[in-house]
């Protein structure tokens, strides 16, 4: 851009003397700073003599509204009481995770919350947790790997043949998967959602671009996998009238990558520069949704929602093409997200970090660990957990207690004792590591029924 662009530039061609000034700059410094200095200054003056014909664009939308609608920055003072909760399952929860969801509940911007029995600690919200909010979205609320989902196809194949075939279906998990911060395939995966709008006309996700293409089909590390298994269906109700039995089933885990966790950071950190609040709470910053960052922020991610689903169903139509077998059923949920609901009557923001959408006659999938069964569930559409059930077992160790605790031999040793093959996976995936998934399934049942279970037996994940 030349010669640096300073406030005062900016000041000499009719900028207020308040904060619009360094918003502008960091617009301009984020999206122009390769542009000539004279060359900025006579578009930013066309913005400022023509406000209204600026108001949606992608760049100067932001300076328009600072200036059309100037915003105090004040510290947030949380209540002094919390909005109605309820807690699932509480005598399995850590403290901390409890007194996470207290804090959520007494922001300006709650109205009700609640905590899914394998709740457990995270950053802002606790992992379990549910939160509606009136017109705002907390960023970490939603959390770091947005629409972080599970995908299971069913298929026609019997049972019996994971069994006689174990070494070929080994070989197409070790083959075919990808895993970690710098995995992509090297043949490129297209997509209908490259051609998203947003990805042109959000800056930041116009950057993304080339990752989100090249990370396509990929899963994350941590306690991402891919896995087959053994899907029993034991409702004979269940919704693709398929007879109760086994299936031979694949199970993915992951979420929106590299696209989703730019996004988070880039707007956690627009929301606690604009919504300063007590240093406990700092992570529960949220954005307006009647802003220009707050809309941008939705869109971008409703964007990496879709993302992480194009990316399992890559996975699965690649899978079930080496199988040469057909699909008769698909499950599949997001549980790092938020949704505009219906929450008492009124459209609320409700974010789920690590829960389950469980409105009636709502289909997910709650997993176990890597020898327990996961469960295939249908919602009951309870009010009092927001519409919501647990998105797994939850943790019982951190990764750290998990490494100081378990070794490699112990590991070894429950893993025969499932039959459960393991590529990639670590200490702190242990199964060791989760708490007793019959038990978080018992406190809530009046949250979901059960439709069927799924038990691993050949297991991918990171190395």
């Amino acid at each position: 851009m030349g010669k640096k662009l300073k406030g005062k530039d900016l000041i000499n061609i009719g900028f207020p003397k308040n904060n619009t000034v360094n918003i502008a700059l960091g617009q301009i410094h984020r999206y122009r700073k390769r542009e000539k200095k004279d060359r900025i200054l006579r578009e930013v003056k066309e913005v400022l003599d023509n406000l209204d014909d600026y108001e949606n664009h992608v760049v100067w939308g932001k300076i328009v509204e600072a200036i059309k609608k100037p915003v105090e920055l004040r510290l947030h003072e949380l209540r002094t009481t919390r909005v109605p909760f309820t807690i699932f399952g509480e005598n399995e929860i850590d403290d901390q995770a409890i007194f996470q969801l207290y804090d959520s509940l007494k922001l300006p911007i709650a109205v009700k919350g609640a905590l899914m029995p394998d709740a457990h600690t995270g950053y802002g919200l606790p992992i379990g947790g549910v939160l509606a909010t009136d017109n705002a979205v907390i960023p970490y609320g939603v959390g770091v790997d947005i629409g972080c989902r599970m995908s299971m196809s069913l298929f026609s194949m019997k049972a019996s043949y994971l069994k006689g075939k174990k070494h070929a279906f080994t070989n197409i998990l070790r083959e075919h998967t990808k895993f970690g911060m710098n995995e992509t395939h090297t043949v490129k995966h297209d997509h209908p959602i490259f051609e998203r709008s947003e990805f042109q006309e959000i800056p930041m996700l116009k950057s993304l671009h080339g990752k989100a293409y090249k990370q396509l089909g990929t899963s994350g590390g941590g306690n991402h996998f891919v896995e087959f298994g053994i899907a029993t269906i034991t409702d004979p109700k269940n919704e693709w009238d398929l007879p109760c039995g086994e299936y031979v089933a694949l199970l993915s885990h992951s979420g929106s990558r590299g696209l989703g966790a730019n996004i988070a950071k880039h707007y956690t950190y627009l929301a606690t520069k604009q919504c300063p609040l007590p240093k406990n709470v700092q992570h529960l910053a949220w954005l307006d949704l009647d802003t220009h960052d707050g809309q941008e922020y939705w869109l971008s991610m409703n964007l990496a929602g879709e993302y992480a689903k194009a990316c399992h169903d890559n996975i699965h139509a690649r899978i079930a093409k080496l199988m040469g077998s057909q699909v008769i059923a698909r499950i599949e949920n997001h549980h790092n997200f938020a949704w505009l609901e219906e929450v008492d009557g009124i459209k609320r923001v409700v974010h789920r970090k690590g829960a389950t959408p469980a409105a009636k006659g709502e289909l997910g999938i709650i997993p176990g660990s890597m020898t327990a069964p996961g469960f295939i569930v249908r919602g009951k559409g309870n009010p009092d957990s927001l519409n919501s059930a647990s998105h797994g077992a939850g943790r019982k160790y951190s990764r750290r207690k998990c490494k100081e605790t378990f070794t490699k031999s112990s590991l070894k040793s429950e893993l025969k004792k499932h039959d459960v093959e393991l590529i990639g996976g670590g200490i702190d995936e242990a199964p060791m590591a989760y708490k007793n998934i019959k038990k978080v399934i018992q406190n809530q049942f009046d949250l979901i029924d059960v439709l069927g279970t799924f038990q691993p037996k050949i297991v991918r994940m990171d190395k």
